[in-house]
């Protein structure tokens, strides 16, 4: 299975280490757990990126970086039925979802965790748990410059 990732092009050395879990939450963690969040696409991880993003003239250099998921390598599944009420809250993300990945996050019961997407719904992000000891098979692609498209922030009649 390929996932993607895209962030700035100054963190491309570290963008597989979970380090940024470290030093702040995010829907699926708590602050202080190591975490990858990739998404099941590249226009999902842009779109991921893009609700936290500011318009911006220019806009940091970015990279987009795949990486591959052996079959054979674990993944839990959260069902969007299993998730409480409201889990698809905007910002501040429902602390029952930082609760449920970091719980997972801590068990070490797989690699991968495979999470609904807010952003797009029936799509799906893919948060790896560099702790885990099938974290090391997981091999990131080479990082390619990566461009939002301008026309992103476009003012005026919107439909």
């Amino acid at each position: 299975m390929q996932v993607w990732r895209i962030c700035k092009k100054i963190y491309v050395n570290t963008s597989f280490s979970g380090d940024g879990g470290l030093y702040s939450p995010g829907r699926w963690h708590h602050r202080g757990n190591r975490v990858v969040y990739t998404s099941q696409s590249l226009s999902l991880a842009q779109l991921e990126i893009w609700m936290h993003v500011a318009p911006r003239n220019p806009l940091p250099s970015y990279v987009a970086v795949s990486a591959e998921i052996p079959d054979d390598v674990s993944v839990h599944a959260v069902a969007e039925a299993d998730l409480p009420a409201g889990w698809e809250a905007a910002e501040p993300s429902p602390l029952a979802l930082r609760d449920i990945g970091t719980k997972w996050l801590k068990s070490l019961s797989s690699a991968v965790a495979r999470v609904p997407s807010v952003v797009t719904r029936g799509e799906f992000n893919y948060l790896l748990n560099p702790l885990h000891p099938q974290f090391e098979r997981i091999r990131p692609g080479q990082p390619e410059p990566f461009r939002f498209d301008p026309r992103m922030w476009k003012q005026g009649d919107r439909h």
